[in-house]
């Protein structure tokens, strides 16, 4: 009800009378309404949809971008420790020589003959696996210099062949895996602790392959053994295989007049 200054007048609606028509401008406001609420929904809709697209490629397993678990290393020991060198090392001019006369050792893993030695040297029929790199030394000869409370102590001259490479490659790092077998020998076959006296430390040739050979003379004390010291040579030797020869010799110094088997043990080396 409207009420003017002395006069009173009802406002009567008609239920039934159609509803006015929206002027232009209440036309195009409740567009813009509209187009605002249908463009937020979308926007909703879009932002959930990328949120779930991003929680499964970077959070699920198969993930593209997810760093992948590092893999175990399986290589072998000594190819762990020393990966081959970027360019192969070249063997060199030197020719192996003339097999030398008389009787031969012969280990065909390892690829490698050298010098028999007759009485007190008797053949090898152990094996001797131990360190790091866990060489078998399986074939050679040995003779027993004393017998004390731990055990039997030896003279040896011994071979293998250690996987130095990975698959068919054949390059070798000389240096490293000659001075880590030898290494494994001092920490595992002699007593604790001990002094290294080094002779010789080098790449040279046996038989006409690249080599690399280690001597010394390592000191130990151990509680009823006579020896506390021993001439020691591990030679690596490059048989142009994964795998490596390995030459170990070994004189105790109860037995010196022996000491000149290392030398010439080394020198009659010849390939397979």
């Amino acid at each position: 009800m409207v009420t003017r200054l002395g006069t009173s007048t009802e406002l009567v609606i008609d239920p039934f009378a159609p509803p006015p028509e929206p002027s232009p401008v209440d036309s195009r406001r409740r567009q813009r309404r509209m187009l605002l609420l249908f463009g937020g929904s979308a926007g909703a809709v879009a932002f959930v949809g990328v949120f779930v697209l991003l929680v499964v490629v970077f959070g699920g397993a198969g993930s593209p971008f997810r760093r992948p678990a590092a893999l175990p290393d399986t290589r072998p020991p000594l190819a762990r420790l020393c990966p081959p060198p970027s360019v192969a090392a070249s063997p060199g001019p030197g020719q192996p020589s003339a097999a030398p006369t008389g009787p031969r050792t012969t280990d065909p893993d390892a690829g490698i003959s050298y010098r028999r030695y007759g009485d007190p040297w008797i053949a090898w029929k152990d094996v001797w696996t131990a360190g790091t790199l866990q060489v078998a030394y399986k074939v050679g000869q040995h003779f027993v210099t004393e017998v004390y409370p731990n055990g039997t102590y030896h003279a040896s001259i011994l071979s293998a062949s250690v996987p130095a490479t990975v698959n068919d490659a054949v390059a070798i790092d000389l240096a490293c895996t000659g001075r880590q077998v030898a290494a494994d020998v001092r920490a595992e076959y002699y007593p604790q602790p001990n002094r290294m006296e080094l002779m010789r430390d080098e790449q040279t040739e046996l038989g006409g392959r690249p080599a690399w050979v280690t001597k010394f003379r390592l000191h130990f004390t151990e509680p009823g053994l006579k020896a506390d010291s021993e001439l020691v040579a591990v030679a690596l030797i490059d048989v142009g295989r994964p795998d490596a020869a390995i030459l170990y010799v070994s004189i105790p110094d109860t037995h010196p007049q022996f000491d000149w088997v290392v030398d010439d043990v080394l020198a009659s080396v010849r390939t397979n």
